[in-house]
């Protein structure tokens, strides 16, 4: 029986990276619980044990329900009735599937019915159900949201909220308008404060909200009369139990059918604030769209593997001119270069969250006592690497999963073009991922600062410092090499103190940042597993030297005299 997680061993080789002893520590704190709860583990093996058993239920769900369900789904897509959602009707076997199984909470307290398990755990599970179904990964991972609420709102608000979602309620966040896609500053959802029933009300239009007829909805509006910038928006939560919120109509999307992307209308919607009045994008949203991120990175993932999955299948079965197609160098360099871009990029993807666990878990932690000074360095570090590497993961896989879903319909010639194939769907679901939870161009801006204040060139030197066996010292100083090329690079665009060089070359040092970090990622993993990673490391260092020398070379071409070229 096909099982989505346990079929593909590079996942429990992420699983079992030795930084997961420390996030386990953290987490746990110390096993504290074990003697409260029948299923804390009792130590880290206990619990590596019981991710492993979680991840394998999804796995084995996204294989054989969600992966048979995704043709279904995305021809029959969700419906708008009388102002409410209904999902299709494999959706709903999709969902309760999950629900059953409790895969829900994953990361919450277990005080408040969740599981505890880190994010790097959770990101599996994304991940899994992602290969299955990128649009029914939607769906069930925005409970992600529920993270943002567990860390800003109230014990009152945690106890009413999380418990449901561990139960299997949906989430979404409402953030975007007509006029404020990009530019959340421009968010103008009304919010007033209703004394006469001590509560908020909203009013005003949301666009484009994924799931957007959820249950419980953390949503941006602005609170502050008379502003119109981000000091004036708060975060509130609204519960789809107290009416007030209608869904206009389902956007007619090129891709993800099964994902109800929402138009919604609030008549004087009660809510509740979520954290203090003014810093709802300032600090709620920056949180909310950090751990969005992350999700599609892992969607991505899911994406390019769900590509490679069916890209290798096909080739091996279709035969032409007396031979399966996958003997053909034209072929297998295609199906090679989807495999090295996965791997490079769920390397990636972990290492984001791991760093992401470490910071969360010492957060969490400052809530209950004040943290060591050792702690608190350690805090600050992973925070910052996590920072840092989220529009890396973001960025890289979504134009990976894209990529990837171009070479997969490739692949299969012009069968690829027919809609009975699911590559096809893939390439159309990959479509967003670039696009959704900021575009890779947003993702740019995010990193560039790392880029101009070394972070990133001080994280390429540590992973320098890695030994490797002799037989990989090569392609180490192959990744050295690109790495010079790099810092000259970062030099060049510094020293033409011309902030419009700095803008146009920044996509250009973005990517080489990130072939150099995947290239050693990659190293490191073919060091320890050469069995799952060799290939791919020769094959992605080959692509990731001729990403840098490209972008090295426009960097070296591009002056202030020439941005007239590009401007229109």
């Amino acid at each position: 029986m096909a099982n989505f997680y346990s079929d593909i061993p590079e996942l429990k080789f992420e699983l079992e990276n030795p930084m997961m002893e420390r996030i386990v520590e953290l987490k746990e704190r110390g096993f504290r619980e074990k003697d409260e709860y029948a299923e804390a583990p009792q130590d880290f093996a206990d619990a590596m044990d019981s991710y492993e058993k979680v991840l394998d239920i999804v796995g084995d769900i996204t294989a054989n329900t969600i992966a048979p369900n995704a043709e279904a789904v995305d021809a029959e897509g969700p419906h708008c009735e009388n102002g409410r959602v209904r999902y299709a009707s494999k959706t709903y076997e999709n969902m309760d599937a999950m629900i059953k199984a409790g895969m829900n909470g994953l990361t919450m307290p277990r005080k408040y019915n969740g599981m505890n398990m880190p994010i790097t755990v959770y990101t599996c599970a994304n991940e899994i159900v992602s290969t299955g179904d990128a649009g029914f990964e939607n769906i069930w991972s925005l409970q992600d949201c529920i993270e943002t609420l567990y860390e800003f709102g109230t014990e009152d608000q945690h106890k009413r909220f999380i418990p449901r979602v561990c139960a299997g309620e949906t989430m979404s966040m409402d953030l975007t308008e007509p006029d404020a896609g990009s530019d959340l500053q421009s968010v103008m959802l009304k919010a007033t404060y209703d004394e006469e029933n001590n509560c908020w009300r909203l009013n005003g239009s949301k666009r484009f909200i994924t799931n957007g007829d959820s249950d419980i909805h953390l949503v941006l509006a602005r609170s502050e009369a008379g502003t119109r910038d981000g000091r004036g928006l708060s975060m509130f939560i609204y519960d789809k139990r107290d009416g007030g919120v209608n869904v206009r109509r389902i956007e007619n999307k090129l891709g993800i059918h099964g994902s109800p992307t929402c138009e919604l209308v609030y008549k004087n919607a009660k809510a509740e604030l979520c954290g203090s009045t003014k810093l709802g994008l300032i600090k709620y949203v920056m949180a909310l769209m950090n751990g969005a991120r992350l999700g599609i990175a892992a969607q991505s993932v899911g994406l390019s593997q769900a590509a490679y999955n069916e890209a290798i299948a096909y080739a091996n079965d279709r035969k032409q001119f007396g031979k399966a197609i996958i003997t053909f160098p034209a072929v297998y360099e295609m199906l090679s270069n989807i495999k090295a871009k996965l791997d490079a990029g769920r390397a990636l993807l972990y290492q984001t969250a791991r760093y992401v666990d470490i910071y969360k878990a010492l957060d969490d932690i400052a809530r209950e006592r004040k943290l060591t000074p050792e702690e608190r360095a350690e805090q600050k570090k992973y925070a910052k690497l996590a920072d840092a590497f989220t529009p890396l993961a973001k960025g890289m896989n979504s134009e990976y999963a894209n990529q990837n879903g171009y070479d997969c319909i490739q692949v299969h010639g012009g069968s690829g073009f027919m809609l009975e194939y699911a590559c096809q769907r893939i390439y159309r679901d990959a479509r967003i991922t670039s696009i959704y939870e900021g575009t890779t161009q947003l993702q740019v801006v995010a990193a560039i600062r790392y880029v101009t204040t070394g972070l990133y060139s001080s994280v390429i030197n540590e992973f320098e410092q890695i030994e490797v066996k002799p037989e990989n010292q090569a392609y180490m100083d192959r990744i050295k090499a690109m790495a010079v090329k790099f810092n000259a690079d970062i030099e060049l665009v510094k020293s033409a103190e011309n902030q419009d060089v700095l803008d146009i070359c920044a996509r250009h040092l973005y990517e080489e940042a990130a072939n150099i970090i995947m290239s050693h990622l990659l190293l490191q993993n073919a060091n320890k597993a050469p069995e799952l990673f060799a290939k791919s490391m020769n094959v992605y260092i080959n692509l990731a030297e001729s990403e840098v020398e490209k972008n090295h070379n426009f960097i070296n071409r591009i002056d202030a005299d020439q941005l007239d070229s590009y401007r229109k």
